[in-house]
């Protein structure tokens, strides 16, 4: 794959080519997020940038310290406790944390793990895990507002991430794990694929509609995706963009 690094400037470069786009009016529109406006995705995203490029010296990050609530809850109260910024801080705070982080996540050593939610991960899973909920929070933008945010070949890093963590999707749902071979046709045209060829259970069709499925911002249902063999409809159901 191309580098994730490099990837990861390209999204928030897109993200932002789009937020600065915007009108007062839009920054205020409802979101494709429930409860949320358009300001309210940009900062959460700006406070969960910040967690990694910011973190408060010798205290835990708020998911850690936030341990008996949900993530989603935790998230929420974030944004609760800080909204109602000018757009234009709004914005100039994203950008410094975004590319801060990428430029962070870049410089660390080998081998380095980096606390994120209730687990830690590796430099390069922790900035696949940047682009996918950026790319996702774009659509919720964007889609409401009738904005185009054409989909990349950076939706393989997405795709893989929902694809690697499908153990623990299956383990959330109280299910086993599963072997299941994903074919995906990439934006541009080309062939993605993951997992063991051989596995029983397949899914195939467009990479960009199984990333949506992960970020659930589509149903299989609502796709051209395709599952066969034991266990690749019960994928699609507990499929997530997100290591957490």
């Amino acid at each position: 794959m191309a580098d994730v690094f490099d990837d990861l400037t390209a999204e928030y470069q897109q993200l932002d080519a789009m937020l600065t786009s915007l009108t007062p009016e839009q920054w205020a529109h409802p979101s494709g997020a429930e409860g949320w406006t358009v300001s309210d995705v940009v900062l959460h995203l700006a406070q969960t940038n910040e967690v990694i490029s910011e973190p408060a010296a010798g205290e835990a990050t708020p998911f850690l310290s936030s341990a008996g609530s949900s993530v989603d809850d935790v998230v929420d109260g974030m944004v609760a406790a800080e909204r109602g910024s000018p757009p234009a801080d709004l914005l100039a705070r994203w950008r410094r944390s975004a590319f801060a982080t990428a430029d962070l996540l870049r410089a660390q050593p080998p081998g380095t793990r980096m606390p994120w939610v209730r687990t830690s991960l590796s430099p390069r899973t922790l900035a696949t895990t940047r682009i996918a909920e950026h790319w996702a929070h774009a659509q919720d933008i964007a889609v409401p507002l009738g904005i185009a945010y054409p989909d990349t070949d950076r939706l393989r890093h997405i795709a893989w991430l929902a694809h690697r963590t499908l153990p623990y999707a299956f383990s959330v749902e109280g299910l086993p794990d599963a072997p299941v071979h994903c074919d995906l046709t990439a934006p541009g045209g080309a062939r993605w694929t993951f997992g063991d060829p051989a596995a029983p259970s397949r899914i195939t069709g467009p990479a960009a509609e199984f990333c949506r499925v992960g970020a659930r911002r589509l149903t299989p249902a609502q796709t051209a995706l395709t599952a066969e063999g034991p266990h690749a409809a019960e994928a699609l159901r507990v499929l997530r963009n997100y290591a957490a």
